[in-house]
């Protein structure tokens, strides 16, 4: 098979090794993956994809685009695409879906972990401004993944109540809202200590990975652990 997002690839890898054949050039995990690459997430080669000639190509409805989707269907191939997951619980039931319902693998140690680790919502001790682009600014919004990744951890998201999922406000309105935090993933804009903090000054922020604060798939379960160190 082909994966069209990263996090499903590193879930399909740690639960059947050898299954994915292809995948973009975002697909970091499991780092020992050594099979072709068909471009970037949002952006794949489709031609190359359909060179390899998979019985399934898995991709995501937030992630990859209809008419790509359209296209390879169009050539035959099979293609199961993920929900748009709102929520922790949401986004496991859909990997375990695809896993178990589309690839008949048995249930992973894993995703039961996960679902234990993230089963609670803590309460809410910080409010936050979480930025996943600059130039233009865009962060997180309503019915996020991430967003509620945080708010299980008690950090509640300033743009939660938004009516996009991926506001672009000016960076007035941003360092307004930015009264407790703000969460600076690395990706998909790598923010770093130098290239993002600067534009809230006195602000305290936090540098977090972004695999562990989007990825839906093995990495949730060292990500409970590593976000609240990073948040505190």
């Amino acid at each position: 098979m082909v994966s069209l997002v990263p996090s499903l690839t590193d879930a399909i890898e740690a639960t059947g090794p050898g299954l994915v054949t292809g995948a973009t050039d975002y697909c970091t995990h499991p780092v020992s993956l050594d099979v072709p690459r068909v471009g970037g997430s949002k952006y794949p080669n489709v031609d190359a994809v359909l060179d390899l000639r998979p019985d399934l190509v898995v991709a995501n409805a937030e992630e990859n685009r209809p008419e790509d989707v359209a296209r390879i269907r169009a050539d035959g191939i099979a293609v199961w695409v993920t929900s748009a997951a709102a929520t922790v619980p949401e986004g496991l039931g859909s990997v375990r879906r695809l896993l178990t319902q589309g690839l008949s693998l048995p249930e992973p140690r894993w995703l039961v972990e996960s679902e234990n680790l993230w089963r609670e919502v803590a309460p809410v001790r910080a409010t936050a401004v979480i930025p996943v682009w600059r130039r233009p600014w865009v962060v997180l919004g309503r019915a996020t993944f991430a967003g509620d990744v945080l708010l299980r951890l008690g950090v509640e998201n300033a743009y939660a109540g938004h009516e996009d999922r991926y506001p672009r406000p000016p960076l007035s309105e941003l360092q307004e809202k930015a009264q407790d935090l703000v969460v600076l993933p690395d990706e998909p804009y790598e923010f770093t200590a130098d290239d993002g903090p600067e534009s809230f000054p006195d602000t305290r922020y936090a540098l977090v990975s972004g695999r562990h604060l989007t990825w839906c798939g093995p990495s949730l379960v060292e990500a409970h652990a590593a976000l609240t160190a990073a948040l505190a």
